[in-house]
């Protein structure tokens, strides 16, 4: 085993090497691009003969160009089922993303992205299952972190894609004291083997170590990970995505949540193993409430009197187990049975040993790589896309001559005396000096030259080349927030920012791709390991908040051979609407035009103000809430009178019709004093009199 490891260890320290080798061109570029975007003074030879120096000035037009372009929207997920019946699924995928983007720290991420992507051509996003992260009723969650792309040794020679790749090697800067907690291996005698990739000309720390992990694909087509520091190897996983459970190495029962020895032999020693199938002793309830039973199909038919025994009062009740084990026959069980008809976990408690156990059902493994890479604008034969500083980087160097150019000459610009050689001048703090010429031709000589530097060729160079560079990006006036002439509206100034932004559109069509891939990643590895249902909050169109949850025994399916398998076929994207629902300025102006233009229905009805009220409440404008509720309890108010209003008008209709109606008669006498009253009474009152129901007081020849 030792040697083996040790195998191991020389293989994936060669592949490092061999790899970087070939990297080495790109990643000294990727330090020369940072240079130039922080602001680099260093003056590159432009013509044969000229020398390298330094300026002490520099117009950075590299930083200002791509801070241009910074994009601060967080694209939105949009998920597309391939069923109709799958499609409340899909819904719940989208709350669920929604959701993790709101709980991770994708602010932070998405703003180093927006640098860093078009400054090296790409950067790369890496996907965790980090179980440390547990609460009192779930166990792990989701990470996501950024991977700068010195952080990503990729293999040589394969430039399609990562996922067309055999193996990529990350290289991650890591604390010593955080091996040793998440690995248990000590590397506190280790030093930092590249330190250059923490920061550029950054130098050794003592408290770190350079991390190096590979990701690579197994003979299975499944995603192993091997990971070491120097000469320390720390993890080795021929399949990572696996599960992986801690089992007696004696009997190989399951070891106990709170204990260290195991239940059934007594062992002390356990060890971590790959499961391919969950065992699954209790039903498994959908969210919906419907159950899953994976139990094995038999056809046994029960005899009467077992049946009498078994089964309840009630057609369709669970059976009772029985104290004789052999009497419980196996069954299996609806899948559109609801939750209650089944009993809870505790109810099975009691089930004697011996007794037939529920079946097995796979594992889900999301068998894709955890890196995503998100490329600047995509080119031919490159691992990362294309750069936009080396896209400008001429640029840049000849703005920076230029500058250091118009310095020299402003400052040896300047005032000079011009005095005859036995000239005699007083060097002291006074304004007026005394000039001695000695004779009156030599003060003839005397006089002062001004020496200007022309540096209005430079300036009209340096404007050209910086429109050469801006025009390279695609990045015009407008776009930049700065005063453009050529729009003399709004409008137009609406137009030209949205000329440039179709140039630009690629490298949003990039970054959305990049979040689709990162969505799909994120949901394999929540289908995979999180066993415990997961809280869903989202909005109605109402703006009420909804609690759902994401239980992934939602998309565990049977097929028509009885074998169980996940649901995973959905289809990922970007919700192209989303930039729009973020800008709530725009949106609230939106909703202030659907108003007036009637869209929402009469504009002075008070039901369509309070519809109108809510939306605004839904897009967070200030007051929208109280103002709505305002409008609710008027209209409420109003109901109430007018309800009130009505039922008087009823009441005073009734009283001028009978205006005797209320009263208590005489026996024997009608309302108008005329015998015979009682008689009608007992004939049916006034509808048996031939009244009309309903409108006392009125014959129907009235």
């Amino acid at each position: 085993m030792e040697k083996m490891n040790q195998y191991r260890l020389k293989l994936w320290q060669e592949r490092l090497s061999k790899n970087m080798a070939a990297y080495e061109g790109e990643l000294a570029r990727m330090d020369r691009r940072e240079e130039i975007y922080r602001g680099s003074a260093a003056l590159e030879s432009m013509t044969p003969g000229d020398r390298k120096r330094r300026t002490s000035h520099v117009r950075n037009l590299s930083s200002e160009l791509i801070e241009a372009q910074v994009d601060s929207g967080i694209p939105k997920p949009k998920v597309t089922a391939k069923r109709p019946q799958d499609e409340g699924k899909a819904r719940i995928i989208e709350d669920m993303l929604r959701n993790e983007l709101d709980r991770l720290p994708f602010e932070q991420l998405n703003d180093m992205m927006e640098r860093t992507v078009p400054i090296q051509g790409g950067a790369l996003f890496l996907v965790e299952w980090d179980s440390r992260k547990s609460t009192h009723t779930t166990s792990g969650e989701l990470a996501v972190s950024l991977l700068h792309p010195k952080e990503v040794i990729p293999q040589d020679g394969v430039y399609t894609g990562i996922e067309d790749m055999d193996y990529l090697i990350l290289r991650i800067p890591q604390t010593k004291e955080g091996i040793r907690r998440r690995y248990g291996v000590d590397v506190s005698q280790e030093n930092e083997a590249d330190p250059e990739v923490k920061a550029f000309g950054d130098d050794s720390a003592e408290d770190l170590v350079t991390q190096y992990t590979a990701y690579y694909r197994n003979d299975n087509g499944g995603i192993g990970r091997y990971s070491w520091v120097n000469d320390v190897e720390l993890e080795d996983l021929e399949d990572y995505q696996a599960r992986r459970l801690e089992r007696c190495k004696a009997c190989g029962e399951l070891k106990p949540p709170l204990g260290e020895v195991c239940p059934k032999c007594g062992g002390k020693t356990f060890e971590s193993r790959e499961e391919e199938y969950e065992e699954v002793l209790f039903p498994i309830f959908r969210s919906d409430g419907t159950a899953i039973e994976p139990m094995p199909k038999m056809d046994l038919e029960l005899s009467a009197p077992e049946a009498e025994g078994l089964l309840g009062e009630e057609e369709g009740e669970m059976p009772v187990p029985p104290e004789d084990p052999e009497a419980f026959p196996m069954r299996e069980l609806s899948a559109r049975a609801t939750k209650a008809e089944f009993p809870g976990e505790e109810d099975f408690s009691g089930i004697p040993s011996g007794l037939p156990q529920m079946g097995q059902i796979p594992y889900y493994k999301p068998e894709v790589f955890p890196v995503i890479l998100q490329k600047n604008v995509s080119l031919y034969g490159k691992f990362l896309g294309d750069s936009d500083i080396d896209k400008i980087s001429d640029q840049q160097n000849t703005a920076n001559r230029i500058e250091a150019k118009i310095i020299d000459k402003i400052l040896k610009s300047g005032s000079y005396l011009v005095l005859p050689d036995n000239a005699d001048i007083r060097a002291d703090g006074e304004d007026m000096k005394v000039i001695r010429p000695g004779d009156p031709a030599a003060a003839q000589m005397i006089g002062v030259k001004d020496m200007e530097g022309n540096i209005s060729q430079d300036m009209g160079y340096l404007a050209q080349v910086y429109e050469e560079a801006r025009q390279t990006i695609g990045v015009t006036d407008s776009f930049q927030g700065r005063r453009d002439t050529t729009a003399t509206s709004g409008r137009a100034k609406e137009f030209s920012a949205a000329q440039a932004a179709g140039r630009l559109e690629s490298k949003r069509v990039m970054k959305d791709a990049a979040y689709a891939a990162l969505f799909e990643v994120m949901f394999k590895f929540k289908l995979a390991y999180a066993d415990e249902a997961r809280p869903v909050a989202s909005r109605d169109l109402e703006g009420n908040t909804i609690y759902e949850e994401f239980n992934r025994y939602d998309f565990l399916e049977q097929d028509e051979a009885g074998e169980w398998y996940w649901n995973d076929q959905f289809l990922f994207s970007c919700d192209v609407t989303a930039p729009l629902a973020s800008n709530r300025d725009a949106m609230w102006q939106e909703t202030r035009q659907n108003l007036q233009s009637g869209a929402f229905g009469d504009p002075t009805d008070p039901e369509t103000l309070i519809l109108f009220w809510t939306k605004m409440e839904m897009l967070h404008y200030p007051g929208a809430g109280e103002t709505k509720r305002f409008l609710e309890e008027k209209l409420q108010k109003q109901r109430e009178a007018e309800q009130q209003a009505q039922m008087a008008q009823m009441a005073g209709a009734q009283q001028g019709m009978n205006p005797d109606m209320g009263q208590q008669l005489p026996v024997g006498m009608d309302p108008g004093g005329v015998p015979g009253a009682q008689a009608l009474t007992e004939a049916g009152g006034m509808e048996g009199a031939g009244m009309l129901p309903g409108a006392p007081g009125m014959t129907p020849g009235m």
